[in-house]
């Protein structure tokens, strides 16, 4: 379908301004189908995928439609979980940066009641809250919904799956006829259909999901781990690929506390989110994740759905998730705002059925990877201490410790040798947090490796013990990649050869590049 620019879809000045310094030029599909529709005062169902800019797509028109001279709830947003609600809110305050007069308030569990009581007799015009507190607010008379315009429903199949219809039709059937009803789901059910044609007025159906829009910008790979094995695999992927921002997905919240223990161990900044936490608590994790300062968030599918976070460049599914299509919903945290993403899945076992399963039901086809060994780091390390290097020797001020090389120069020792000891001792630093007797066993390769090896014997070739990792990611190599210690052909830690060999070619620092 042909794509606008925002300023073709008849919006006020402030509007195009506010959405012009969040970055945004071109209307995604969702936000094309649907503004223009919601705008002409017509109900909607969305059928859209997390990640495809729905948020926006019934914000805008909400927006511009709300009557700032009326000083009371014209529109209620309801959304399945707490952080949604703050993503969703967050979104709001953004695009009505310009707009006078007008105001939204997020209505949650968690967060004391005495607070929201006073934010509301403020009279926001929007509401965005989660089904249970705002029925309790109606309950309660602190909002009525006798002069509601508008009511928009987002990830309606969520708050579904939550056991909150009953709370749904109670707030629709509590809304004036001619209210506007706006929804957006990921999946259409029978359910939710039925729902709909009981609320909704001849809706026009807008189904974004074939176009995929997160798809080709996300690479996929899964690898088969031992369960014991996935903490190691997790912090090898994480230093070998450099991923600042993580989102990592556990099944249950155990598992959650127990790897962020297992990370915070091994000195990285990891923080978890589960439905135990307390909203005080979600919103500190939160708000370390956007800054930065929590680099590895590991959540729950239910925690994780209100996650917006554009800077993401990998998702974990450290569990594979327990109902096929959040499959999706997970991965789509990643490769948003037009920057690329991976999503890597940990198999153990007999899961390999899971994940077959997975990729029929999202038509996607993950690549296969292995674990990176203790080499692998050492050479994204070296490429990175060289990168690091590189500017203070350019920038100089070195005649200090060009005098301490020298005295140490004194004692028998040349430069080369002080140079490899100091590179010796940063590895050896970094790896500390490693476990490199990590096994993970994987009996077909170690058969495919020692075939290999066999058919290269046999017609004269050379065998090397050890391929290059770099330059053959894809391949099955066998019982050296999986190995504890000792490796076939490894040199005394005294031999230079490792250097030798760098001498030889450049350290490959993307090592996808010629996948089989």
């Amino acid at each position: 379908m042909n794509k606008f620019k925002f300023e073709e879809l008849n919006l006020s000045p402030a509007m195009i301004k506010a959405i012009s310094e969040m970055g945004f030029e071109e209307a995604t599909p969702i936000q094309t189908e649907s503004i223009p529709s919601i705008m002409a005062g017509k109900d909607i169902i969305g059928h859209a995928q997390t990640g495809t800019g729905k948020t926006a797509a019934f914000a805008i028109p909400t927006i511009e439609m709300i009557d700032t001279n009326l000083n009371f709830i014209q529109a209620i947003v309801l959304c399945p979980t707490r952080e949604l609600v703050v993503q969703v809110t967050e979104e709001f305050r953004k695009l009505m940066r310009y707009k006078e007069g007008m105001s939204v308030l997020a209505i949650y569990g968690g967060q004391e009641i005495d607070r929201q009581f006073k934010a509301l007799k403020k009279n926001p015009q929007i509401i965005v809250g989660t089904p249970g507190r705002t029925i309790d607010h109606i309950h309660r008379g602190s909002i009525k919904l006798d002069s509601i315009k508008f009511v928009i429903l987002d990830e309606a199949d969520e708050m579904l799956d939550m056991g909150f219809r009953e709370d749904i039709e109670l707030i629709l059937s509590g809304t004036p006829e001619y209210r506007q009803t706006v929804m957006f789901s990921a999946t259409l059910p029978d359910i939710i259909l039925k729902l709909m044609k009981r609320y909704q007025k001849n809706p026009v159906r807008i189904d974004v999901t074939h176009h995929k829009l997160h798809a080709p910008k996300i690479d996929q790979f899964y690898l088969e781990v031992n369960a014991s094995a996935k903490p190691e695999a997790l912090a090898r992927l994480i230093d070998y690929h450099s991923i600042k921002l993580a989102l990592v997905f556990c099944n249950t919240r155990s598992q959650v506390d127990e790897l962020v223990d297992i990370l915070k161990t091994r000195g990285y900044f990891a923080e978890g989110l589960h439905g135990e936490m307390n909203q005080r608590q979600r919103e500190k994790v939160m708000g370390g994740f956007r800054t930065g300062s929590v680099e590895i968030l590991v959540a729950t599918d239910v925690a994780g759905r209100g996650i917006d976070v554009n800077d993401i460049e990998a998702v974990f599914n450290y569990d594979l998730p327990q109902d096929d299509e959040d499959y999706i919903h997970r991965i789509g945290r990643t490769g948003r705002a037009g920057k690329s993403g991976a999503a890597y899945s940990f198999v153990t076992g007999r899961q390999m059925y899971n994940l077959q399963r997975i990729e029929k039901a999202n038509k996607v086809k993950l690549q296969k990877r292995l674990v990176p060994t203790m080499e692998d780091l050492d050479e994204t390390r070296i490429q990175t201490i060289f990168e690091t290097i590189k500017p203070i020797i350019a920038k100089g001020s070195l005649k200090k410790y060009r005098n301490l090389t020298e005295e140490m120069m004194c004692e028998d020792y040349n430069s080369m040798d002080i140079a490899a000891a100091l590179l010796k001792i940063t590895l050896d630093a970094r790896n500390d947090g490693f476990d490199s007797s990590m096994v993970i066993e994987d009996r077909y390769h170690e058969r495919s490796d020692r075939n290999d090896r066999s058919k290269r014997r046999d017609s004269g070739g050379r065998d090397s013990g050890r391929r290059d990792y770099g330059r053959d990611y894809g391949r099955d190599s066998g019982r050296d990649r999986y190995s504890s210690g000792k490796k076939e052909g490894k040199k005394d830690s005294k031999d230079n050869s490792f250097f030798e060999k760098k001498k030889k070619k450049k350290i490959e620092s993307k090592p996808y590049k010629n996948n089989r």
